[in-house]
């Protein structure tokens, strides 16, 4: 691992030096900060001429400006004559615009995407992309690794097998929920949300039987928390023993961290793919597990020219 260079944005710290400590190497030096006017400054203080680069940034809060933080890295990097660039991105932001849902709307996913790409980067590294498809939307190798076995080894470590459900909180998320269970041998709930007029509160029907069951919910993104905590409302309600949600990006924006702490979901697991914030850290059913051992691999697997898809076999 001596022959690369990992290069952290202001996005994660965190999790850059624990992937940096997992491969055994040192963060590139790096200067990234603002001006006065709070225009974006980047200097690579070291010599990076032929060598393998990995920038590890995630374009969490505040989105934009973590997504120009890497895009004038890599730009850094291209003119400082880096052999590869790879984009380590472990939370996608704007994966949620990936389509047209109304006339005149962005497809922003594919934008961002678009300036990735023309920015210089060779390859792009992400975790549990919103819709798969996005990879498609990049004219580079993609790799979209899953979070899943990070959450399984937490899962098995914690909980009685016998006894849990998984459960998906709505229809759209089942192939990732299916995913999960097949994992654990464990059966499969659907948790069906629909409102049926505008301005009429949702209605949550359970689709599977979830009474004295140990209930985990799987998701990509949980950001206000809403339909979560709703969803584990709705399996109590039904008999359900307890609710656990497993979710790999925690957005969390606005009041969530309040409104899960208030609510009845016996914990919240995420990951480190968004850097936690003080509320997430001292809330009393919010718990972080890395993915940084994952990323790792996957990066060192990328330098070495071997599959990284081999990791979720």
């Amino acid at each position: 691992m001596s022959d690369i260079k990992l290069l952290a944005g202001n996005s994660n710290r965190a999790l850059a030096d624990s992937i940096a400590a997992y491969l055994g190497v040192s963060l590139t030096k790096c200067q990234v900060r603002r001006f006065a006017d709070m225009e974006i400054f980047v200097e690579i203080q070291e010599n990076v001429r032929g060598q393998d680069t990995f920038i590890i940034q995630s374009t969490s809060f505040p989105a934009n400006d973590h997504l120009m933080e890497l895009l004038i890295m890599t730009d850094a990097l291209r003119r400082a004559s880096a052999r590869r660039i790879t984009a380590v991105v472990p939370y996608f932001g704007y994966a949620r615009q990936d389509r047209k849902p109304a006339p005149r709307a962005p497809i922003s996913a594919k934008l961002v995407s678009n300036l990735i790409t023309r920015a210089g980067v060779d390859r792009v590294l992400t975790v549990d992309l919103h819709a798969g498809q996005i990879q498609g939307f990049f004219d580079i190798p993609t790799d979209n690794l899953f979070g899943a076995p990070v959450m399984v080894r937490d899962i098995k470590e914690r909980l009685d097998l016998n006894n849990v459900m998984v459960i998906s909180p709505d229809v759209g998320g089942v192939v990732r929920a299916r995913a999960l269970a097949k994992r654990i041998d464990a059966p499969l709930a659907i948790v069906d949300k629909r409102r049926e007029r505008a301005g009429e509160s949702e209605v949550m029907n359970v689709i599977g039987d979830v009474s004295g069951k140990s209930c985990i919910l799987v998701d990509d993104i949980v950001d206000s928390g809403g339909t979560l905590c709703n969803a584990a409302e709705a399996l109590l309600s039904r008999g359900a023993k307890e609710v656990r949600a497993y979710i790999t990006h925690g957005v969390l924006s606005g009041g969530a961290v309040a409104r899960i702490t208030s609510s009845k979901l016996k914990e919240l697991v995420v990951t480190d793919s968004i850097q936690p914030t003080e509320a997430v850290r001292v809330a009393s059913n919010i718990r972080v597990i890395s993915i940084a051992p994952l990323m790792g691999e996957a990066i060192a697997r990328t330098a070495k020219e071997e599959s990284v898809s081999s990791l979720f076999d």
